[in-house]
């Protein structure tokens, strides 16, 4: 038997607390950061330390929660092929929730298939997880195929993992079948079931209830669950359990009550984190509940739970559309120390996200401008600069005073591009040129073509009147041309004449 190595756990330990703030970083801010770049051990070509099975399952977690589902797809290339060691029995059920999230559906099945021909054994999560995603794609025909399939695989007359229950109960649903919907929630709620129910198991029930007119079933189920739950023992009400209830009573209408159960997760010591928050938040500021949503916002705070864009923005947004626009100005003071705090502790990229989320939605200041383009420059990304510039140029509505170009030509004088503004300017003013003579000659020709289609209406008899009266016409003006050079000299006739 092959010795472990005595670094294999403190490795998977430290590996751990790498990832954790790192992933973090990544998932507020996909677009812009390189996990590669972070954990250069994570590609097999880099020489150093060496990835497990751990920084795999890590990565492909990160990439699909960030639906970056190709480089996730290719994460798992390289584990399959690459790897000195096999996936786990969680690899596969995080690459195929992330893919069903990702609404990859045929791409699911495939990872299914190559799942059981490594060898991995049928598992209730797995296909809990395809049967969600055939609910989303409403294939209740699909989602009772599944069933039966693992059924038939683990040669079990009743699957007792219930975690499979809530999403066959959204088949039953999506087919109208009342009698089979019920029939399978009261096997799962009757006393001494034999199906084992955990928190998530119940969640997809609620979810299930909730979202097909059954809310008030969902509530006493819900009540149920916080009466069981007795921890360490028995777990039957988690975080995603109150976020369940709260967007079914959103649903409702009865905000005041979706409030008061957010609110209570304490009681079961479970905590909101920004998502919960934000979810609420958003429903709230699109019912007209803005002052509600402020309280929610003061209270993240107070909770220590950090507040993202998608929160500030919705907020800022409410204000707009309310006319309150000194009460948005006060968000983007709050988002401007939360751009502050970014760069102190060096998140440089996070701080340009969220600036330039922000920058089509309010009317910044040059020491807003001036505070972030000094980041990009102290960075070393000048390019970015560049780009923030262009985009000020062109929007007319921008504020790009002669402070703030100075402050930009001063930081690229000293990389020896003092002339990009200007060279910026003068091809913004080359376009608007072009349009512009673009735009009159496309008139000119409508115009013709105008002329063009009103003459092709009119009948020919009145193109030859017209004719006849240009003839007439022709040989009144010779004559009067006559009668004014036999008159010529007379300035009274002249007068006349003319």
């Amino acid at each position: 038997m092959k010795r472990r190595s005595s670094l294999a756990i403190p490795f998977i330990l430290i590996a751990g607390l790498l990832f954790t703030p790192a992933m973090r970083l990544w998932r507020r801010n996909c677009d812009s950061l390189n996990m590669r770049s972070y954990f250069p051990f994570t590609d097999s070509s880099q020489a150093g330390v060496a990835a497990n099975v751990v920084t795999y399952n890590i990565l492909l977690t990160v990439y699909l929660d960030c639906r970056k589902v190709d480089l996730a797809l290719e994460q798992y290339k390289q584990l399959i092929n690459d790897a000195p060691f096999n996936p786990s029995p969680t690899t596969y059920p995080i690459l195929i929730k992330g893919l069903v999230d990702n609404q990859q559906l045929d791409k699911v099945l495939e990872i299914k298939d190559e799942m059981e021909a490594k060898g991995f054994k049928p598992d209730p999560t797995v296909y809990s997880h395809l049967m969600l995603g055939q609910a989303k794609d409403s294939n209740a025909d699909a989602i009772f195929e599944l069933y039966e399939e693992l059924k038939k695989k683990t040669g079990m007359e009743e699957i007792l993992d219930g975690v499979i229950y809530g999403n066959l109960m959204k088949g039953y649903f999506l087919k109208g079948m009342d009698s089979k919907t019920n029939e399978c929630y009261q096997r799962i709620v009757a006393e001494g079931s034999p199906i084992k129910m955990s928190a998530v198991a119940y969640n997809y029930i609620l979810e299930a209830l909730s979202r097909n007119g059954k809310f008030d079933e969902a509530l006493n189920l819900f009540e149920r669950m916080k009466n069981e739950h007795d921890p360490p023992r028995k777990l039957t009400v988690n975080l995603g359990s109150y976020n369940v209830v709260v967007e079914g009573y959103c649903a409702e209408k009865r905000f005041s009550e979706a409030i008061a159960v957010f609110n209570s997760m304490g009681e079961k010591r479970c905590s909101p984190d920004t998502l919960s928050y934000n979810v609420l938040i958003d429903q709230l500021c699109n019912n007209d509940h803005l002052g509600e949503a402020e309280d929610l916002y003061r209270d993240m705070g107070n909770r220590k739970v950090n507040p993202d864009e998608y929160t500030f923005v919705t907020l800022m947004d409410t204000c707009f559309r309310e006319n309150r626009p000194d009460d948005a100005a006060a968000k983007f003071g709050c988002y401007n120390r939360l751009m502050e705090g970014l760069v102190k502790v060096s998140k440089n990229d996070e701080a340009k996200s969220f600036f330039e989320l922000m920058l089509p939605k309010l009317r910044m200041n040059d020491d807003a401008y001036k505070f972030i383009i000094n980041v990009l420059f102290e960075s070393g990304k000048h390019d970015d600069v560049v780009r923030i510039v262009d985009g000020m140029l062109r929007d007319e509505s921008s504020d790009f005073t002669e402070e703030v170009e100075e402050f930009v030509k001063e930081g690229l004088r000293k990389i020896g591009r003092e002339d990009v503004v200007e060279n910026l300017k003068l091809e913004i003013e080359r376009e608007k040129a072009e349009a512009a003579a673009k735009a009159a000659e496309e008139a000119e020709r409508a115009k013709a073509s105008a002329s063009a289609a009103v003459a092709s209406l009119l009948p020919s008899k009145l193109l030859n009147n017209d004719a006849d009266n240009n003839d007439s016409t022709d040989e009144a003006v010779e004559d009067q041309g006559n009668e004014t050079a036999e008159t010529e000299g007379d300035p009274v006739t002249n007068k006349v004449t003319a």
